[in-house]
C-alpha cells in the first residue's frame, strides 16, 4: 500500500466555506473516490490555510487517473479551484505533489 501526503494552500478568506463544503461532499464523489482506490483519505487544514492531504492507495497515479476519468471529479475540481492559491491554471487534484516519506512506524 502506498501512503501519499500532499500540501495545498486554501485562500484565507475561503477557509470556512472550504471546510463547510467538505462536510457536505457529494455522495457520488465519495463513491468515485472509493471506487478509484482512494483509501483512508483525509484532509487537515491549518489556521493559515495550509491544507495537508493524506491517502493510502495501491498506485497513486492510477488512482488519480481513475478519478480524472469521472464526470463528478471534473465538476468537483471546477467548484473547488477558486478556494486555492497558486494552482497555476491546474485543477486542485492535478496540483497535488506527493511529499517524500522519510519515516513510517509499522
Amino acid at each position: 500500500m502506498q501512503r501519499v501526503c500532499f500540501l495545498l494552500k486554501v485562500r484565507n478568506e475561503k477557509k470556512d466555506e472550504y471546510t463547510r463544503r467538505h462536510s457536505e461532499i457529494w455522495p457520488e464523489m465519495r463513491i468515485a473516490l472509493s471506487e478509484a482506490g482512494w483509501n483512508n483519505y483525509s484532509l487537515f487544514l491549518r489556521e493559515d490555510g495550509l491544507l495537508v492531504g493524506y491517502l493510502e492507495t495501491e498506485d497513486f497515479e492510477a488512482a488519480r487517473a481513475a478519478m480524472e476519468a469521472t464526470e463528478v471529479n471534473a465538476r468537483w475540481q471546477a467548484e473547488m479551484a477558486p478556494y486555492f492559491e497558486a494552482l497555476d491554471g491546474r485543477a486542485p487534484d492535478a496540483a497535488m505533489s506527493p511529499l517524500v516519506e522519510v519515516f513510517h512506524l509499522d
